[in-house]
């Protein structure tokens, strides 16, 4: 279901699910630290904005995926399906993008080379980000205001906003 109204740039992300040794696992980066990226350092699914190029939003979630961490998911991928597109936030305020969240199959293993805008992949266990158990709450601060958003929490990482709502909407 595209986000309402319509926004003026659009983007798309991969959710990448393989079979892994603890069952079926979703592919996180985390994002490379940088002042100008409001979501830095943050996990994510690899993704990213429209290009001209771009034959659909399925062509920017490969393409930005293949840049970012060196996956051809046109090779090495299924497209299962979308989930409702989401209205990206940052620091508190709708920005004028959208993005479409696409859930992939990995068909076989592939050796990742990350490029600079990634710091680290994760491979985590599904059902264990669905359950209970690794619900939690963060504090965030900005603008002198401190809110509580809900978020997984698994060792030393974090999944909140954008990220976190994909992930709830893929266990819907």
């Amino acid at each position: 279901m595209p986000v309402t109204p319509a926004v003026a740039s659009r983007a798309a992300v991969a959710l990448i699910l393989r079979d892994g040794e603890r069952g079926i696992e979703l592919l996180f980066i985390r994002r490379a630290d940088h002042p100008q990226d409001p979501w830095s350092g943050q996990m994510a699914f690899p993704g990213g904005r429209v290009e001209p190029g771009d034959a659909d939003l399925i062509a920017t979630a490969k393409r930005e995926t293949d840049e970012e961490i060196g996956l051809d998911l046109g090779q090495a991928g299924e497209l299962i399906g979308a989930l409702d597109e989401v209205r990206a936030m940052a620091r508190m305020r709708p920005l004028e993008l959208s993005i479409q969240p696409f859930v992939f199959r990995l068909l076989t293993a592939s050796e990742l080379r990350l490029s600079g805008e990634v710091r680290s992949v994760h491979w985590l266990p599904l059902a264990a980000l669905l359950g209970a158990e690794l619900r939690s709450t963060m504090d965030y601060h900005e603008g002198g205001q401190s809110l509580q958003f809900p978020c997984v929490r698994l060792d030393e990482i974090v999944i909140w906003g954008l990220t976190y709502r994909m992930l709830i909407a893929l266990g819907e």
